[in-house]
């Protein structure tokens, strides 16, 4: 149902309701909440913890009647107070709360407390009834947007709850009595008004079993997809002139992916696979290795990178391997117009482009391909199910090899990329030297651009990344207040450049191109050079406010130097000195292997910094977590395994709501036809 006909919505609720993304009531009642405000158990005013939100239950003794303040604000005081101590509470130009309080009645406060010795303060916290309170005591808190509050959330909820009489199960009955889980009804109510803590741990392992069910599924159902007849089955290549053509000697990790990939172009089947490598691994190798498979076999390739950066950098790299066979490599991006796209897109419809690197454009409308056979994907988190899907397309089930910077612990990606088949790119080419990492504090910047200072001196290059500094503040409004204030002031005497998000394509290759060519010494960025770019000569790299990371984020940053071989060296400045950063920190400066820095940053800061908001490229996950449910994932798994198994498109009545669930959470991505 429409959200906007349900009781209490309306037209202009729904508009801010859809920037929550809810358009539907099935939409909102998977609007789960992020977090509680347990009132079950409140602290005594007395000893209840300083500036940390928490309940307190006072008794209400006096209010007064507001006074206005300058800038017109009115302010409200309530007295209130419990055996071990007395509270003041002060509201700010809200007279509606000052008038639900009743004075000798007792309250829920949560909020902030505040005061200074001997008196305790509360400012503008939200209120409940003792015996609300204690009738409904886990409130939920829901991810918010202007003009929506979580109680007008809850409200909606009940309203959407009493308008469904039943909600349609969608596991079947024999999953549910397998593993003991509530029935969907429970599960969704339990979740947005639980009673006590187990409500809320029973609803969550239902929902969670029922969405990562979904989501294997769903995974499964576009694995099968791929049992059609590709339209690009190879023969075996020669591979010997490749290999043999290469100034250095590829790692047996490199040479063991590429045989992979050419098994997989002899399939009837096309290939799904992905390529997961630590930094430097050599990835991009690889990817050649099968371009050059596929256009011996008269196919032509596609690579598809996250940014025009990287996508003319892949150009550049695949010119040289593959041009000497004489393969034409196009670059195509969004920067290229007019007469040049035409003629590239010509020259990619008749076949006489061989190659092709680009953007996301490379899956534009008006892109055709003459004869393609290997399509390649530069993921790095951003591309998800439904590009590789719209990228295969293009020809007639071609072979797809998506390429990642991240290592996964290899069971964990087996469970997350269950459409994909996995190798590793464990082991670096010779000649890369560890890269010497250090982490100090701010205090330490005067002498840290010294040293960069003596770096530059010695003809070298350095980067410099900055954060979001403060709330609100734009990453365009902290870098270039880093690049005004701090970098030019102490390197006065050198060509420092600057980059962010908010520039314009063309404008950040022209700063990337400058520093790539020498013209700047230094470039302060944002995290937008984090993606594969190379420039050989760049041997330093600082990090400030490296604690807003995760470790596999700052070994990403980290492999942007040392790629032109000597010392090189990543800086990680921090004033944050709490035990978990300071051992976080230490991690990195003492691991240079990204799979154990992947499992520690796992282990330490937790699943959502780890994969983001995007999950790897997945579809959206409302309430299951990768990491934290990964033993329910694996059930999931082995489950959708066996339903599969028994009936592989899920067309059976028993099955047939779990391909309705599987369809609703990826349809934002594919189809699963």
């Amino acid at each position: 149902m429409d959200i906007r006909y349900l009781k209490g919505v309306g037209e202009k609720r729904a508009e801010q309701l859809s920037r929550l993304g809810i358009n539907t009531v099935d939409e909102l009642l998977q609007l789960y909440p992020r977090d509680y405000v347990d009132y079950s158990q409140p602290y005594p005013i007395a000893s209840a913890p300083y500036d940390v939100k928490c309940v307190v239950k006072a008794t209400v003794y006096g209010k007064s009647g507001g006074t206005r303040v300058s800038g017109g604000r009115q302010i409200f005081k309530v007295t209130a107070g419990d055996e071990t101590a007395g509270l003041v509470i002060t509201y700010f130009n809200n007279p509606y709360s000052i008038q639900k309080l009743e004075i000798d009645a007792t309250y829920c406060f949560y909020g902030k407390i505040g005061g200074g010795f001997g008196t305790r303060e509360m400012i503008n916290p939200a209120m409940l009834p003792e015996a609300a309170a204690g009738a409904s005591p886990f409130v939920p808190v829901y991810p918010l947007t202007q003009g929506v509050s979580s109680s007008f959330i809850a409200k909606c909820v009940r309203s959407a709850l009493a308008a469904a009489d039943e909600l349609d199960e969608t596991l079947p009955s024999y999953l549910i009595e397998k593993y003991r889980l509530c029935s969907r009804r429970e599960a969704i109510y339990k979740i947005h008004f639980p009673q006590s803590e187990q409500d809320i741990k029973s609803a969550r392992r239902q929902l969670i079993f029922e969405e990562l069910l979904s989501l294997q599924l769903g995974l499964l159902l576009l694995r099968g997809r791929g049992h059609a007849l590709t339209g690009a089955r190879m023969k075996s290549v020669d591979m010997r002139p490749f290999w043999a053509s290469l100034p250095f000697k590829p790692t047996n990790a490199q040479k063991r992916s590429a045989d992979e990939i050419l098994d997989d172009f002899v399939n009837q089947t096309p290939m799904n696979r992905l390529l997961q490598g630590d930094v430097g691994s050599g990835k991009t190798l690889v990817a050649a290795a099968g371009m050059y498979a596929a256009h011996k076999n008269g196919y032509q390739s596609v690579l598809m990178a996250p940014t025009e950066i990287l996508a003319s950098q892949h150009a550049e790299t695949l010119q040289k391997l593959l041009g000497q066979f004489d393969i034409r490599v196009a670059l195509l991006t969004g920067s290229v117009k007019g007469a040049a796209k035409k003629a590239v897109l010509k020259a990619v419809a008749d076949g006489d482009a061989d190659v092709i690197i680009g953007t996301h454009a490379v899956l534009s409308d008006g892109v055709e391909y003459k004869n393609l056979g290997f399509a390649v994907t530069d993921e790095q988190h951003r591309f998800g199910v439904r590009q590789r899907s719209k990228l295969a397309e293009k020809a007639d089930h071609p072979h797809l090899l998506v390429m990642s910077a991240t290592p996964i612990p290899r069971t964990l990606g087996l469970l997350m990329f269950g459409d994909l088949d996995i190798s590793v790119l464990d082991e670096l080419p010779p000649g890369r030297t560890p890269i010497k990492t250090y982490a100090v504090t701010g205090k330490k910047r005067g002498d840290l651009f010294g040293f960069i200072e003596k770096q530059l001196a010695e003809g070298r290059q350095a980067y410099i990344v900055c954060p979001l500094i403060d709330e609100g503040e734009t990453d365009m409004q902290a870098v270039t207040a880093y690049f005004e204030d701090i970098a030019k002031p102490l390197l006065p005497n050198r060509r420092v450049g600057l980059m962010h998000g908010r520039l314009k394509a063309a404008d950040k290759a022209a700063v990337m191109n400058d520093f790539k060519d020498g013209k700047l010494d230094v470039l302060v960025s944002t995290t937008v050079i984090e993606v594969g770019v190379d420039v050989p000569n760049a041997n330093c790299i600082v990090i400030e406010n490296a604690e807003r990371y995760g470790l596999s984020a700052l070994h990403q940053l980290r492999g942007r130097v040392g790629r032109g071989g000597g010392e090189a060296f990543c800086v990680l400045i921090s004033d944050h000195l709490s035990e978990s950063v300071r051992k976080r920190l230490s991690f990195l400066c003492h691991s240079t292997d990204g799979f154990e820095i992947a499992k520690f940053d796992l282990e330490t800061r937790g699943p959502g910094d780890f994969f983001g908001s995007r999950q790897h490229g997945l579809p959206t996950l409302h309430i299951a977590d990768l990491m934290a449910d990964s033993k329910i994932l694996y059930t999931a798994q082995q489950e959708a395994l066996a339903i599969t198994a028994a009936d592989p498109t899920l067309s059976t009545p028993q099955n047939a709501k779990l391909r309705l669930a599987a369809e609703g959470l990826f349809s934002e991505e594919t189809s699963l036809n």
